[in-house]
């Protein structure tokens, strides 16, 4: 845990404290920003105050009061209900703002982890729970500069994989023929060559297969890949060495000469709503704006609903990136939630809107690194159907 960072962010947005709570590992988030142990034995309730400024509090119970000796701060235990009331009572008392693992109407629901009675007993105690998301993507989702120099890495990696297995299919399908089951395997043995991991398999859709955005082949299952088909390569992974993050890009080619006319319109729509996306953030952060995930969204969810096509974009338009592929940061999101978090500097997202047709789907997808003063795209980007 960074104590002195913990209690800077606080005093930044003016707030009392930060309430850890967790019984039975149902806060993992807590875990990781506090540096504890996840193989703890939590069968009792446990509190951790982190206050803007002075020395952090701990309430545990009797038969696992050593739960939290890895932490600094005063400890007081309890087993009775009363004494543990009183605990957290005498706890606050000194505070008024306190944040916790919650979002209002579980907005963001990934972080909103603390339960409805918990939340309860501490605004019974005449106390104001305020959301930790912002805090959250902070510590979570900013990266170091060594985390960064592991992107780029990946990047170089797999933009040349990217590449390589649209030739590889066109060189199986002309020379026998392939499926999808045996591209995502080659890319897997790519993977193994450049030192990459991922938390699950890439995806390689062909035709109705690329409107089902979390479609995965199988050996038993996988549709053949032949001339005029459409095909969609979503290729995300990570450096394999320690604190390394993601880099997650998707891109789609025709297995042909010259792709349908429809097609081509779906894609250049596509392509231009990501460049609305980009185009708005590099915009705002250069200009020293404070954005949100949900401006961004709009941006490129417009441009869609412009032309015509809105009710086949169906999901949000990027997700935050980190040491896992989808992170704690920022989402770009408009339309599952209305994602209030900041962009943060030393973060990391991606944009990938997409339009899935009942016959085929299209999704672009580019990874965008933001700055204090300026964002950047961190890859290659696909401006036309890659031809196979």
């Amino acid at each position: 845990m960074d104590l002195a960072a913990i209690q800077s962010a606080l005093r930044d947005r003016n707030l009392d404290a930060w309430l850890f709570y967790d019984h039975h590992h149902r806060d993992p988030i807590a875990y990781r920003v506090l540096g504890l142990s996840e193989k703890l034995m939590v069968t009792r309730r446990w509190f951790y105050l982190v206050p803007a400024n002075g020395e952090p509090k701990k309430l545990v119970h009797k038969i696992e009061s050593g739960h939290l000796d890895t932490l600094p701060g005063a400890k007081r235990t309890y087993a009775a209900r009363q004494e543990l009331f009183d605990g957290l009572k005498q706890m606050l008392s000194s505070h008024r703002d306190l944040v916790m693992q919650y979002s209002p109407n579980n907005t963001v629901f990934t972080i909103s982890l603390v339960d409805a009675g918990t939340i309860e007993l501490i605004r019974g105690l005449g106390k104001n729970v305020v959301s930790s998301g912002d805090l959250i993507a902070l510590f979570e989702a900013t990266w170091t500069e060594e985390q960064i120099k592991t992107h780029f890495a990946a990047r170089d990696s797999i933009d040349a994989i990217t590449a390589a297995a649209f030739q590889e299919i066109g060189r199986r399908v002309r020379g026998g023929g392939t499926n999808e089951s045996e591209i995502q395997k080659w890319i897997l043995e790519a993977f193994r060559h450049e030192s990459l991991i991922a938390d699950d398999p890439p995806v390689v859709a062909v035709n109705a297969n690329c409107s089902n955005p979390h479609y995965s082949p199988s050996s038993d299952s996988a549709a053949p890949i032949r001339e005029g088909d459409f095909v969609l390569l979503d290729i995300w992974g990570k450096k394999a060495i320690p604190n390394a993050v993601y880099y997650d890009i998707t891109w789609t080619g025709f297995v042909g000469k010259t792709p349908p006319d429809q097609m081509q319109h779906v894609f250049r729509t596509v392509r231009d709503a990501r460049d609305a996306g980009a185009n708005f953030v590099i915009q705002a952060i250069a200009a020293g704006e404070k954005i949100a995930g949900w401006q961004v969204d709009r941006a490129v969810r417009s441009h869609i609903k412009n032309a015509g096509l809105d009710e086949f974009f169906v999901h949000r338009t990027g997700h935050s990136i980190g040491t896992d592929v989808h992170a704690n940061g920022a989402n770009m999101d408009d339309l599952e939630i209305h994602d209030e978090r900041q962009i943060l500097p030393n973060s990391c997202f991606s944009i990938e809107p997409g339009v899935y047709l009942p016959e085929f789907g299209v999704r672009n997808e580019i990874n965008m690194l933001v700055r204090t003063n300026s964002a950047e795209v961190t890859g290659r980007m696909q401006n036309e159907i890659v031809i196979i």
